[in-house]
């Protein structure tokens, strides 16, 4: 066993509202720049619907992920390693900007410069690409309001296969706006404990880091050869054209090396969001990824987590050099706690045998409203566990979601759900069945205690209950505040980096050189821990090393895509 941490995330379905405000936030923090404007590293997609890129999820087509070879060894789809090869200098298999969208902005200065007349002036979209005028046909959400609808049913790979498992999910599905039931799907880079971009890049510029599990992009060592795009089967890394470098989701790793969530965590309206540290044996990563029967993948990644809270586990960790505050932030970890104790969150298409580490707590909410119009008790566990298979999602869309098709687990998560909210409508109403020996808990194997931890957890976790986070380790703490970021692409003129006005024109494209960039120290981070987590104004003020939120030394990580 070789105990290895890493940093995950559980979205609570239950609680997304669509609003976009993570994708919004993380657009201005890291894609607000020449180049990116294509670029959503979070974004948030109607189910059912195409996603974004267009059908991301059919690999058929895009060739993303692994998969099991003749002899039962894992390969990526994209091809061999001799076959990737052979074709470096080629196009590889990419969704072009029709498939993303093709960006744009408003010539609002048409409404100002218009001559007097009687024609009233409009503000015509033009390509933030070209420059030229442009027709808008698709955008990163043009499915918020067709999701379901019987127009675009063929469009969603999971309706719209030719598979008998689809055809099947699709009869189930009514496809009218009156009586679909559309939900939200909040997607970032799953971060994957096999990750195909990292085995796919020639140059070895993407790696995932020991010590917190984020894959990251080494723009220094980026030459653009798209590889790692084909090879992500969540189509989470993008191409820079200005730049000329593949970029991706970092997880805001500089906020969560003093403790922080990330952006998209942080200003999440429903607050669905959990972050924690996964214990797990990188030992059985490889057979996990290897197991035959698609449906079995779920169970497989189960198994190659740990239990925080075993002491054989606790003390093989600090054996493998695992800090010993990480081992106590795994004992408090929501994340843990949603996956492996309650099992109530599953992963995004296991199938695609890249293990991810961002998972979901699958949707429960119109199950009481419809039980409630029909003139029934929408909170009675009678009621709710025989109106699941009625959902206007079908189970098998959710399966086909999260668990390669499999509807056991989804049905387990849902009577967990549905459990939960029998038995604390029970607590609250003060009827008998409230108690530890709830009929509604020990229907779906629980005790009541612990679904009231499951709710409290659900429904009421206050900031650090959401976001269990270990600082960075305190050997790593002099390097992290004063290394110096070199040829960062993120720090162009107008990101959010503010590299200032060294441009160094490198072989493979404009930024691509390499040029030194001011010093950003970690102390402005912990001042906005700080502030999030105090509930005096005062002190935080106190504590703060300057009288602003931030410091003229600054600082990052040169290790990383800074």
């Amino acid at each position: 066993m070789r105990v290895m941490a890493q940093v995950a995330m559980v979205m609570n379905l239950d609680k997304c509202i669509g609003c976009h405000t993570c994708s919004v936030t993380c657009k201005q923090t890291w894609t607000n720049r020449t180049g990116m404007e294509y670029v959503w590293f979070n974004n948030v997609e109607t189910r059912p619907g195409q996603g974004y890129p267009r059908r991301w999820q059919d690999q058929e087509r895009w060739r993303g992920g692994w998969r099991l070879n003749r002899r039962g060894a894992l390969t990526l789809r994209a091809g061999s390693r001799l076959a990737r090869m052979a074709s470096i200098f080629a196009n590889p298999v990419l969704p072009g900007i029709k498939d993303y969208y093709e960006p744009w902005t408003y010539d609002y200065r048409n409404l100002v410069n218009a001559p007097l007349g009687d024609d009233y002036p409009v503000a015509a979209p033009r390509s933030l690409i070209t420059g030229r005028p442009m027709a808008i046909e698709w955008s990163a959400n043009w499915d918020d309001d067709l999701g379901g609808s019987v127009e675009h049913k063929a469009a969603d790979p999971l309706l719209g296969g030719a598979g008998a498992r689809a055809r099947e999910i699709a009869e189930k599905v009514r496809f009218t706006f009156e009586e679909t039931f559309m939900f939200y799907l909040p997607r970032i880079c799953e971060h994957c404990l096999n990750p195909s971009c990292v085995a796919s890049c020639p140059s070895g510029a993407i790696y995932k880091r020991e010590e917190d599990g984020i894959v990251l992009v080494d723009q220094d060592r980026c030459r653009g050869w798209r590889q790692c795009v084909t090879a992500c089967p969540y189509k989470k890394v993008y191409f820079n054209h200005r730049t000329g470098k593949a970029e991706k989701c970092t997880f805001c790793y500089p906020r969560v090396e003093v403790g922080l969530p990330t952006v998209c965590s942080e200003t999440c309206v429903g607050r669905l969001r959990y972050l924690g540290v996964m214990l797990y044996d990188a030992e059985r990563v490889a057979a996990a990824a290897s197991v035959p029967d698609d449906q079995g993948l779920y169970e497989a990644q189960l198994g190659v987590f740990l239990d925080p809270q075993d002491p054989a586990v606790r003390a093989a960790a600090e054996r493998d050099g695992i800090p010993r505050d990480w081992i106590e932030a795994a004992l408090r970890s929501p994340v843990h706690a949603l996956i492996s104790r309650y099992r109530v969150a599953l992963p995004l298409h296991p199938e695609f045998r890249t293990l991810p580490m961002v998972w979901y707590v699958p949707p429960l909410s119109p199950v009481v409203e419809a039980l409630t119009e029909t003139g029934f008790d929408g909170e009675d566990a009678g009621n709710l566990f025989g109106a699941i298979d009625a959902l206007r999602i079908p189970v098998e869309y959710l399966a086909g979601l999260f668990t390669a098709g499999d509807p056991g687990p989804v049905r387990a998560s849902l009577d967990k759900l549905a459990a939960m909210r029998s038995h604390m409508r029970a607590v609250n109403l003060g009827d008998a069945g409230g108690g530890e020996t709830s009929q509604a808990a020990r229907a779906v194997g629980m005790s009541g205690r612990e679904v009231e931890e499951m709710y409290r957890l659900l429904a009421l976790a206050k900031y650090e209950e959401r976001y269990v986070i270990p600082t960075a380790a305190i050997g790593e703490a002099h390097g992290l505040e004063e290394s110096v970021v070199q040829g960062c692409s993120l720090d162009a003129e107008g990101g959010p980096g503010m590299g200032g006005d060294v441009h160094a024109a490198g072989p493979f494209g404009e930024d691509s050189g390499r040029r030194r960039l001011p010093l950003v120290s970690l102390e402005s981070f912990h001042v906005l821990r700080r502030r999030q987590t105090a509930d005096d104004e005062g002190a935080v003020s106190a504590a703060s090393p300057t009288s602003g939120p931030y410091r003229s030394d600054t600082a990052g990580d040169d290790r990383a895509e800074r």
